[in-house]
């Protein structure tokens, strides 16, 4: 699928990106840090980033089919380039979103059943998972930006000249 109704199907699927990537890794940061968002919302986060994960490949993969057609640019090339690292960030938010799915999950057994593979009562653990959560969220974040911010350049450059 590399075009959708005559349109690049990058420039469709970057929305995607740009909403739920930013979205899942606010959730991380949220449910590593509060135990009432963790509680409710871990489950759906860990889908959501491994969504992401899925989609990421299709976007950029879909964006390099885009740039083969296009007339060589030092500005493009730059955007496909760093649209090559938004796979590790995202990635990363959804190996920490299942952690933290886990560990609530693990926390939220009964005492008879002795789970504790990524130990949920570990004070110390919880710690190291939020301070890396919220870490990545933001890594992943400015990443996202930076990756939107040279499209739009690459985009829309020549523009305001008429070209």
């Amino acid at each position: 699928m590399q075009t959708v109704n005559g349109l690049p199907a990058h420039v469709l699927l970057v929305h995607a990106i740009v909403v739920l990537m930013p979205l899942s890794a606010v959730l991380l940061a949220l449910t590593a840090i509060w135990p009432v968002a963790r509680h409710r919302l871990a489950g759906p986060n860990a889908i959501l980033a491994l969504l992401v994960v899925i989609l990421v490949p299709i976007t950029t993969s879909a964006g390099e089919w885009l740039e083969h057609r296009l007339a060589p640019n030092s500005l493009i090339h730059r955007h496909a380039e760093l649209g090559d690292t938004a796979i590790y960030a995202a990635v990363a938010v959804a190996v920490l979103a299942l952690i933290v799915w886990w560990r609530q999950r693990e926390g939220s057994a009964t005492a008879s059943a002795k789970r504790a593979y990524l130990a949920p009562a570990s004070s110390t653990v919880t710690a190291l998972v939020t301070v890396v959560a919220v870490i990545v969220s933001g890594a992943t974040i400015y990443d996202v930006v930076r990756i939107g911010d040279s499209g739009a350049k690459a985009s829309w450059s020549g523009w305001a000249q008429g070209s």
